[in-house]
């Protein structure tokens, strides 16, 4: 009996202890809000060929030119990512990061890369992509997986599209269709 009554001060003691520690999300300074859905819409431009070539082929195994799906090949990207089709539209941010192709049987990237928002109400913030690209479905689907910023805590999804491909250049525009979840806050004061 004696130890029962022990346990139960221990147990009080501990509860009363946790209950009066600063662990809320107010009490460590953040704001997270509640959670908010963002849909952003922009086109990403793959230059290979241009003055100014926003992907470069880094890597490719020894029989990358053998095959037909371009397997093995490694690119780096900084491509513009534009409110309208047209190269020349509002630039809205970059893709940073890379793609590699990753099947025999058929054209398919890897793609892991951030989006770097450079103007708007998301100016500075960015987004985490990362997923399977199979160039000819018509659409495709990649994740998000986090963000900085506004973004930060984000998830959520990319569908991807192809709007026109260069045949002699291989230089590509692909519509992007963003949502995203994320907090209103993320422990940062919006001013945006």
């Amino acid at each position: 009996m004696r130890g029962t009554a022990a346990l139960a001060t221990v147990m009080a003691s501990l509860l009363l202890f946790f209950s009066s520690m600063p662990i809320g999300q107010a009490q460590l300074g953040l704001d997270l809000g509640g959670p908010k859905v963002s849909r952003i819409q922009f086109y990403l431009h793959d230059l290979l060929v241009a003055e100014k070539p926003t992907a470069v082929p880094v890597s490719e195994a020894k029989t990358t030119r053998d095959s037909p799906s371009r397997f093995g090949e490694v690119v780096v990207i900084d491509d513009p990512l534009t409110k309208g089709p047209e190269l020349t539209s509002k630039l809205v941010g970059q893709a940073q990061g890379l793609y590699h192709f990753t099947s025999q049987s058929e054209i398919t990237l890897f793609e892991s890369h951030a989006i770097v928002f450079t103007g708007g109400k998301f100016n500075g913030s960015s987004l985490n992509v990362v997923g399977r690209n199979p160039l000819l479905h018509t659409v495709r689907e990649l994740s998000i997986v986090g963000g900085t910023g506004v973004f930060r805590l984000a998830r959520g999804y990319v569908l991807k599209s192809t709007h026109s491909i260069d045949p002699a250049t291989l230089n590509g525009i692909e519509f992007c269709n963003v949502t995203v979840f994320h907090h209103r806050g993320n422990g940062m004061h919006e001013s945006l």
